[in-house]
């Protein structure tokens, strides 16, 4: 394949990963608390000769020692934009919408035995009843939201509860109504490097690897700084028209590609029947 193919193809192949994330912002429109994704692409056009000649350079090499070509574009990361949405009013006592950007409730999620803390901005809340005679605040996947002192549970036998907009849990018992929890919200100073898990939930990365410390990603959110909206839930970010025109940006690209692939191929037969 020429080199004109061979970066149509590279290019093509970055393409549908962008295609299938603007197919997940459109699917994903109508799911509270969804922060859209938008992907970023770098050049590979680049050739670098160093010549080098010690025979350890070529282990695992796929190109001649020393030499290195790229062709193309790829996708060099995606962005979560964790901007608010619209609010929707529900009349529901345990949904509650984070009202700043970039602020993000916390999950304790346990999965093949291990257990970490997930971010998200979906605040539709349940109750789920323990064994000890206590309820649980839940996501409504069934896993424990987290307070200041750790998951928020209840001793049952309560007659309401609420949640007011600085995220303090109020409890209501023989008539008096007492907080017995606040919610504890953290901001993403770096929304970028946080790692989406699916089910509209975020991580942090590797710390270690990527030579950050967790306060540089995520800092707590104090009580006095914390906004909620209750009884209400915050629409999708994802805006339709824009991801429809970038759909139809990258089907173009996608298909400019393809046809330069085909045009090289022809461009190359050619040449080979020439006598």
């Amino acid at each position: 394949m020429s080199r004109i193919g061979i970066q149509a193809a590279v290019t093509m192949g970055q393409l549908q990963n962008k295609l299938d994330l603007i197919g997940n912002n459109l699917s994903n429109a109508s799911t509270n608390g969804y922060k859209s994704r938008e992907a970023n692409f770098s050049s590979l056009l680049f050739q670098q000769i160093d010549n080098l000649s010690d025979p350890a350079n070529a282990e695992g090499r796929l190109t001649p020692d020393g030499l290195r070509i790229g062709s193309g574009a790829v996708l060099g990361h995606t962005n979560a934009d964790l901007s608010a949405g619209s609010l929707q009013e529900t009349g529901r006592g345990l949904d509650v919408a984070l009202l700043n950007d970039n602020h993000l409730f916390q999950v304790q999620v346990t999965e093949n035995g291990v257990t970490e803390t997930r971010f998200t901005r979906a605040g539709s809340f349940y109750l789920n009843p323990q064994e000890n005679g206590e309820v649980m605040l839940t996501n409504q996947d069934g896993y424990p939201v987290i307070g200041e002192n750790g998951p928020l549970s209840f001793v049952d036998g309560f007659e309401d509860i609420s949640i007011t907009g600085n995220g303090v849990i109020e409890v209501t018992r023989n008539g008096n109504k007492q907080a017995e929890g606040r919610l504890a919200v953290v901001e993403a100073v770096r929304p970028r490097v946080l790692e989406p898990t699916g089910n509209n939930s975020f991580r942090l990365p590797d710390l270690d690897a990527m030579n950050y410390q967790e306060g540089e990603i995520i800092q707590a959110v104090a009580g006095n700084e914390l906004q909620v909206k209750d009884s209400a839930l915050e629409s999708s970010n994802v805006d339709t028209a824009k991801q429809m025109s970038d759909l139809l940006l990258t089907q173009r690209s996608y298909q400019f590609n393809a046809r330069s692939i085909s045009m090289s191929d022809q461009m190359m037969g050619l040449v080979n029947q020439l006598r």
